[in-house]
């Protein structure tokens, strides 16, 4: 992919929205763009976070292992982010990514990732965003995952 659609794609998602094309330019000249089939693990739980990725083109699934199988607890599409939490918390990866079709995304280094939290506090406010709306639907989902459990349901 050419650098110039690279920036044109980086611009398109909300974490760089407010980003001036000539700092978008750095980001994408420092990321290396990713290409995964479908099924193709994008990054496995367990394993050190080294990069986050931003999904330029294609849709991913998150899955969590747990006794009973691996349990799907989100769907990426263009435009998300993932693999912060690794990064951000210096802890192995919370999840495993897998591409649920062909899929285009930017992986972005460790190092360059939390240098652009530091230089842009607007990507960094839209990281805590997206991690906090993340972390309100797991809620959600665990406390249907008890009701149903206990033998409640949902709502009807």
């Amino acid at each position: 992919m050419l650098l110039k659609s690279e920036i044109d794609l980086l611009r398109a998602v909300p974490l760089f929205a407010g980003i001036e094309p000539s700092r978008l330019k750095l980001i994408a000249y420092t990321a290396e763009t990713v290409m995964y089939r479908e099924g193709q693990v994008v990054c496995r739980q367990g394993e050190r976070g080294d990069a986050a990725f931003v999904l330029m083109e294609g849709e991913a699934d998150v899955s969590i292992a747990s006794d009973g199988g691996d349990f799907v607890v989100a769907h990426l599409k263009t435009g998300d982010v993932v693999g912060e939490i690794a990064i951000l918390c210096d802890v192995p990866r919370t999840a495993t990514v897998t591409a649920k079709t062909r899929l285009s995304a930017l992986r972005v280094r460790k190092d360059a990732f939390l240098q652009l939290l530091r230089q842009f506090p607007e990507v960094a406010a839209e990281v805590m965003r997206g991690l906090a709306e993340r972390l309100s639907h797991t809620n959600a989902e665990l406390v249907r995952a008890r009701n149903l459990a206990a033998g409640q349901g949902g709502p009807r």
